[in-house]
């Protein structure tokens, strides 16, 4: 993609990449700030959701209303803070789909997914130190398939699908694409994510990321139908990708002016 240029009084001052979803090439002591962003913001992404679902269920209060705003805000903040550093995955699934549209080398795409995994472990484990009892009861942020599906999977498969594709669809509109409003990347990726926890949460528990699963499942024990919590978000992100791919960024190189262009 395209680096942005940093302008000051007319003249362009420097290159700075601020690409989110794009880590910059790199090698030795360049890519240990984007692996080290990688995994602080997973941490923190993973601890401040389950702080949140982990407080509510001891309060028996599901407002998947307040949930969905702390994911909009959490995520936007990181996103501002460390996009220009790692490119702001904090997801394997974004990370696997960046990878086969070769936005990020296979090496570093397998380096970030440890970190990504780290990260949730430790931001889980913070939880659980914090809230040992009050925590247990929503075994300290898992996502298990809920009543509104009777408990089965393959909804939840569908529901965990769907809610990674809007939110990969936003990272390819506004970060990958080159025509993308990338001044607003930050807001565009953490409101989707919120409205899809908001209207998914009460389903599945709104996980759309499998290292946001995994982290708490591995410290509570809790794996019921954790593959769909995989396959589902790799499926949504991979689809995604390649159809955003085809449909607003591929016909960009083809020579003619597009029908947008003659309004």
């Amino acid at each position: 993609m395209a680096e942005r240029k940093i302008i000051v009084e007319g003249d362009v001052e420097d290159d700075l990449s601020v690409e989110v979803g794009h880590h910059r090439e790199g090698r030795g002591d360049q890519d240990l700030p984007a692996y080290a962003a990688e995994f602080v913001g997973t941490f923190l992404l993973v601890f401040f959701i389950c702080l949140i679902v982990s407080v509510a269920a001891g309060l028996q209060v599901s407002d998947f209303a307040v949930i969905g705003l702390v994911h909009v805000f959490v995520l936007s903040m990181l996103i501002y803070t460390l996009g220009g550093t790692s490119g702001a995955h904090f997801n394997p699934a974004v990370t696997v789909a960046l990878a086969a549209l070769r936005e990020i080398r296979p090496i570093d795409a397998v380096i970030y997914i440890f970190l990504q995994l780290s990260g949730a472990i430790t931001g889980a484990l913070l939880t659980k130190a914090l809230l040992l009892d009050e925590g247990e009861a929503a075994n300290y942020g898992a996502t298990l398939v809920g009543p509104f599906l009777s408990e089965k999977a393959f909804p939840g498969l569908i529901a965990e699908a769907m809610g990674t594709f809007v939110l990969m669809w936003a990272i390819m509109g506004t970060a990958v694409n080159p025509r993308g409003q990338r001044e607003w990347a930050g807001l565009v990726i953490g409101g989707t994510l919120g409205f899809a926890v908001m209207a998914i949460g009460p389903l599945t528990g709104a996980g759309f990321n499998p290292a946001r699963s995994f982290g708490p499942a591995l410290v509570s024990g809790e794996w019921t139908s954790f593959w769909i919590y995989v396959i589902g978000p790799l499926a949504g992100a991979l689809l995604a990708a390649f159809a955003y791919q085809a449909i607003a960024i591929a016909p960009q190189h083809r020579r003619g002016d597009r029908p947008i262009d003659k309004l």
